[in-house]
């Protein structure tokens, strides 16, 4: 038992450990990934908020409300836009030793991005996140945090749904810990923590196109549901606009900060278009920009549209350096970014709801919490501005640790009540006669998801389109639960049983949602 297990390995997960390991507490680190830095945050190519010379509080809390299309949650918005930003300083550069992009005075180098009435985004050239991300992992072990790779949590562990001790029926919920899935010997473990926290990240990969790592599927938000978690806010998915169309080259973002340095969006004739849709142009919140492009593309009959930053850059770095990253990328894929313009779609790219959770992170359910995309502070609203989502996660983190902290030491309970309901859960049992089921049967369940929810529960809805999705979603997913309870679990099999439930209730929340708002947009 610890005091505090951690399920992802992204900038929420990792900071929620190293500040709680620093303040006194046990922590163990699971990810089911085979490498640690595979996470969302280890992709993120733009930037942070951090603190600007000529910001100000309200000017950040505006634009995350103009962003959010005012459906925010003021207290949380306010809250943040007081006290996050410094923290970049205060814990990724001088605690953790983040390094930033300089200028050539050696000053930090903020740059720009959409919907942003300031420069105040730090970036280190265009691959921030795996900046962050090493310099997380590197901090946490040298501190000591066990960090477990290759462990699929398969279900939270409750009193009221698997404790063998009657009298909990009467008692309040709480969670114990997981059952987790060693992913190479296939033994389920039976692992126990006073708090829980997911920081398992997004749900990309219910979508057919998205920017995320193949990690990313919706875990942490149906392991919270089964459990009896209240999830907020999942209508709200927001597609990025820009992800790079390529035959051999997938998942890839083309950051917004690329847009934020001049980069003009073009249709196939290479001319620009988005100022028939917005003033802002290309510089319009993500959820106008996607469904500028989204119907450009349907106004064309095209597949891709096309992003320019070699005629209209107006930074100070060349741009291969600026955007080494990107401009490697596409060189591989046959691409000179500084002389030919880049072919770009719109994916799915993040989850503005997710578990409600109050600012100490805490759940509806006693002993889980939750922090950066799988939770729901109320931030981003109907749509998240641009660069929150790593600041969020390490403010949130910073603020959820601490809170750990303080319980711990006024927490009465003897360590012996606990270790009773300990004791009356079960070890997990995989069924006789369990059968291992072909890849294809996966993939192809897989496919199906994706393309309903592409084509029913994307950039664009209508009510008909969420009830077939409804009606498909539930046909599938008892289906596929029948399919699990007969299996050998495995991560595959385990994932799709959590991105089925996890679409259903996304298709459930945008049915329920009749208005168009923010990334929530019904053309009925």
């Amino acid at each position: 038992m610890v005091d505090v297990l951690i399920l992802g390995t992204g900038i929420a997960g990792l900071t929620t450990a190293i500040a709680a390991r620093e303040a006194g507490l046990s922590v163990m680190v699971l990810t089911k990934t085979d490498r640690a830095e595979e996470t969302n945050t280890n992709y993120a190519q733009g930037g942070i908020i951090a603190s600007a010379p000529d910001d100000d509080p309200s000017l950040l809390e505006n634009d995350i409300l103009e962003a959010g299309c005012q459906v925010n949650f003021r207290d949380m918005v306010s809250r943040f836009a007081r006290e996050a930003p410094q923290t970049v300083q205060e814990f990724l550069a001088d605690h953790v030793g983040v390094v930033f992009s300089r200028d050539e005075e050696g000053n930090w180098d903020y740059t720009e991005e959409a919907a942003h009435s300031r420069r105040r985004i730090l970036h280190f050239e265009d691959h921030t996140g795996d900046a962050i991300e090493h310099a997380l992992i590197a901090h946490a072990e040298k501190i000591g945090i066990t960090l477990r790779t290759s462990c699929t949590a398969i279900d939270l562990i409750t009193t009221d749904h698997h404790s063998t001790d009657p009298q909990q029926r009467y008692r309040d919920p709480e969670v114990l810990g997981v059952y987790a899935l060693d992913n190479g010997s296939g033994r389920v473990e039976t692992l126990f923590a006073r708090s829980v926290v997911l920081a398992t990240g997004g749900l990309g990969n219910l979508y057919q196109f998205t920017t995320n790592p193949a990690c990313a599927t919706g875990d942490g938000i149906a392991m919270a549901a089964r459990a009896g978690a209240d999830i907020i806010n999942a209508e709200f998915v927001q597609f990025h606009p820009t992800a790079l169309f390529h035959k051999d080259i997938k998942r890839f973002l083309i950051s917004e900060s690329l847009r934020g340095e001049g980069a003009k969006l073009l249709g196939p004739d290479g001319k620009p278009f988005m100022e028939r849709y917005t003033p802002q142009a290309e510089l319009a919140p993500r959820d106008v920009v996607t469904r500028a492009i989204y119907e450009e593309m349907s106004r064309q009959g095209c597949e891709y549209l096309l992003l320019d930053i070699a005629n209209h850059y107006r930074g100070n770095d060349p741009i291969e350096r600026r955007f080494s990253r990107i401009y490697e990328t596409c060189r591989r894929g046959g691409i000179d970014i500084t002389r030919e313009p880049i072919p770009i779609v719109p994916a799915a790219h993040y989850f503005c709801g997710g578990i409600r959770v109050d600012a100490a992170g805490r759940s509806s359910l006693k002993g889980l919490y939750a922090v950066g995309e799988v939770a729901c502070t109320g931030l981003h609203g109907a749509n998240r501005l641009a660069s929150t989502s790593m600041l969020e996660g390490l403010y949130s983190a910073l603020k959820t640790a601490a809170h750990l902290a303080g319980s711990s030491t006024e927490n009465g309970e003897s360590d012996a009540a606990y270790a009773d309901r300990c004791a009356a859960i079960p070890d997990w049992k995989i069924p006789a006669g369990a059968e291992t089921f072909e890849p294809t049967l996966i993939y192809q369940d897989w496919k199906y998801i994706k393309l309903t929810m592409w084509n029913h529960a994307g950039i664009v809805r209508t009510r008909k389109g969420l009830a077939r999705a409804q009606a498909d979603l539930n046909y599938h997913a008892h289906r596929i639960t029948s399919f699990y309870r007969e299996a050998v679990p495995t991560r595959d099999i385990i994932e799709l049983r959590n991105a089925v439930e996890t679409a259903r209730i996304i298709v459930a929340q945008a049915i329920h949602r009749e208005a168009s708002v923010g990334c929530h947009f019904r053309t009925d």
